[in-house]
């Protein structure tokens, strides 16, 4: 495996950072990473060694207010006005450029917990830019919810001011998403089982930090739009997706991941696939039973990009 850094330059100044990791041999397909909220794509390492080992590239992009990208604005803060638009159009950006430098390759979009939000706006706006999709860590946000919850985002951006932290979404979120796994060790032992994990991300400076009342407002806005009925009709039938988690997360309680498979049927979506792990909590691809949820990623792979598989084959004969 080799690991490549790079920049996006965006249109409005902002530099974002890239990681890429190369196979040894040519790629069979493209897996682009998009994170979750208060975290960077460098953590993905692991599941891009497991990738890349498979024949796949692996892009990833540290979203605005994350990761290095963070170093060009604030720490949990996608941007002043339309936050949501401007990491869509990233996310789509670097899709278009990986596309560019190798048109026939396979792409698939993985999105994890927020990232999933965003890669599903993305689709909704370029319903072909992807050939499958996975969501990882993800839900189907009630819409009365949303709006309740940003309409609370609201309040504390003009009380305490739109940059500064929203201390109260946060505390009914993250706060209230530990407290299921009482008595705790730490306040993220909602993410996995794993305590190792668990300690590197409270260690990291870069995970873990409260977002802005703006970066919240923007992301229930997001939601609303992923989760209405008529846009959700935009994507292709047979696009293939894979949902998957665990039945501890708390993010998805109350059967989320359910309810977001058969939000996408009910769209018409004809390939949707959910797994679901017992006891694995948020962050699956960190959890004490990665291993299999990592190689149960990449027999999906297999099956949902066929075109990949042929592609591999092909190189194979030529070599």
């Amino acid at each position: 495996m080799h690991y490549q850094p790079d920049w996006l330059e965006r249109p409005d100044a902002a530099r974002l950072r890239v990681h890429r990791w190369h196979p040894d041999s040519p790629p069979r397909a493209t897996l682009l990473i998009s994170h979750g909220m208060a975290e960077h794509a460098q953590r993905y390492q692991r599941l891009a060694a497991s990738c890349t080992e498979e024949g796949y590239q692996v892009v990833a992009l540290d979203q605005r207010g994350h990761g290095a990208s963070a170093a060009c604005g604030q720490l949990g803060h996608f941007a002043d006005q339309h936050g949501w638009r401007a990491v869509i159009d990233d996310l789509g950006a670097l899709l278009k450029q990986v596309r560019r430098e190798q048109p026939t390759l396979p792409i698939c979009l993985l999105g994890h917990s927020m990232g999933s939000y965003i890669s599903q706006g993305l689709l909704l706006q370029q319903p072909a830019a992807a050939d499958a999709l996975i969501l990882s860590g993800s839900n189907a946000h009630p819409p009365w919810l949303s709006r309740l919850a940003r309409f609370g985002a609201s309040i504390e951006g003009q009380l305490r001011g739109w940059q500064q932290p929203a201390l109260t979404v946060e505390r009914l979120s993250f706060g209230q998403f530990n407290r299921q796994f009482h008595p705790n060790r730490t306040r993220a032992d909602w993410l996995s089982r794993d305590p190792l994990e668990v300690d590197q991300y409270l260690n990291d400076p870069l995970c873990g930090f409260a977002c802005s009342a703006r970066l919240w407002h923007d992301l229930f806005g997001g939601l609303l739009e992923i989760a209405d009925p008529i846009a959700l009709q935009r994507l292709p039938a047979s696009l293939p997706v894979l949902i998957i988690g665990g039945d501890a997360d708390p993010v998805s309680a109350g059967d989320g991941l359910k309810k977001l498979c058969r939000r996408l049927q009910h769209a018409g979506l004809e390939r949707v696939e959910l797994r679901l792990y017992p006891g694995a909590r948020h962050e699956l691809f960190n959890e004490t039973n990665r291993a299999q949820a990592t190689q149960d990623l990449l027999d999906w792979l297999v099956q949902a990009l066929p075109a990949a598989t042929q592609h591999q084959e092909n190189q194979n004969v030529q070599a």
